[in-house]
């Protein structure tokens, strides 16, 4: 059996989705079922060597969003027939999905972001909110990343449970890891350097589901109570509004200790990581959180927000803080910054990261595929 992977909205692997793609990709085995990719162009480049026994298909020649959405529409089926899939999977079903499939269909939802318009205008969420629930519904099987993206489909959009699966992203951990600390305060990753002590936030920079301009006010604070010599770094491409967390920086009286990398290379991540004094995770929405565990696979004490998915990823692992309240957010970071309760939070960081894994995630995922077409 032919079994198509539209890589489409994987934004190049430059994103979490891209990362999950990668994972899935390079944990196919070898022989089985024939596997076929299809996307962008430039998708063939990032994604078309990943997986040994996959092709790779270009389709929808103009690079936009609208094109792409409208090819889903109404050439998706036309191609499905025409490759003889006898299933398509699509890993990033929240954001591109036809709204009927000619073949059996299973999808990954990783958020309902979109959905609720976070990042979208007021046209577009139209759009979205007339397509998607329907597209969703139409699935054979959806894979959601937690149990929290599992009861928005529920709740939401009146997703049937039975055609659900939870299966939890995982973490890599022959790159995510503990590092030896040098004596040296300058951290070399090229092309940049930080100084240390810092704390890192590493997501894109989007106004406000990721919370930055309330980060930037509480490390405002808790410069101000503790007179530390840390930064804020904050490591991601901009996305809607950046502009908005930019002029927040700009207007702080420690803007020259508040530093925005743009897009940060994701095979330099672990090191920013490493070196970080602590990571602090203030969003108000995500869907699984891959970031809090990355940060605690690295050893690196983490203070995130108690919103959506994020306690069940960090669990008892992590510093809790109300994502509106930037005081407890300061307070929780000057807790963070104390050498003891950091060491407690490293423990047990390590710990819980060490429950999520690629291998596991991808054969659960090939599994759920084969056993739903015939295996």
């Amino acid at each position: 059996m032919k079994i198509g992977i539209d890589t489409f909205a994987s934004a190049g692997g430059r994103s979490g989705i891209g990362v999950y793609l990668m994972q899935l990709l390079q944990r196919i085995p070898p022989s089985g079922e024939q596997f076929e990719l299809f996307g962008w162009d430039i998708d063939r480049y990032v994604y078309g060597g990943a997986a040994r026994n996959c092709e790779y298909v270009s389709r929808c020649r103009f690079n936009s969003r609208t094109a792409n959405t409208l090819w889903h529409l109404f050439r998706y089926p036309e191609f499905a027939l025409a490759r003889g899939y006898g299933a398509c999977f699509f890993p990033a079903a929240h954001r591109r999905i036809p709204p009927l499939s000619p073949c059996f269909s299973i999808g990954t939802v990783h958020d309902m972001a979109a959905y609720w318009g976070t990042r979208k205008t007021r046209e577009s969420l139209g759009l979205i909110r007339m397509i998607l629930p329907n597209a969703l519904r139409n699935l054979d099987r959806i894979i959601a990343v937690s149990e929290f993206v599992k009861q928005e489909l529920i709740n939401l959009i009146n997703v049937k449970e039975s055609v659900i699966e939870v299966i939890p992203n995982g973490v890599d951990h022959s790159v995510f890891y503990p590092r030896p600390r040098n004596e040296e305060s300058l951290v070399l990753i090229q092309p940049f350097s930080f100084r240390r002590p810092y704390i890192l936030y590493a997501s894109r920079i989007d106004h406000p589901l990721k919370n930055h301009v309330r980060l930037i006010k509480a490390f405002g604070i808790f410069k101000e109570k503790t007179r530390y010599p840390h930064r804020l770094i904050l490591a991601g491409e901009d996305g809607s509004q950046a502009e908005r967390v930019k002029a927040a920086a700009a207007a702080s009286k420690y803007r020259k200790d508040i530093f925005f990398t743009g897009h940060f290379p994701s095979e330099s991540l672990p090191e920013l990581y490493a070196g970080a004094d602590f990571v602090v995770f203030p969003s108000m929405y995500e869907g699984f959180g891959l970031g809090i565990l990355e940060a605690m696979a690295s050893g690196v004490p983490v203070a995130c927000a108690r919103a959506a998915s994020l306690p069940e990823a960090a669990e008892h692992a992590a510093l809790y803080f109300d994502p509106e309240d930037t005081e407890e957010m300061a307070d929780r970071m000057i807790n963070i910054s104390g050498r003891d309760l950091a060491r407690e939070l490293r423990q047990k960081g390590l710990e819980r990261a060490k429950a999520f894994s690629w291998d596991e995630c991808a054969a659960k995922t090939l599994a759920l595929i084969g056993e739903n077409t015939g295996k």
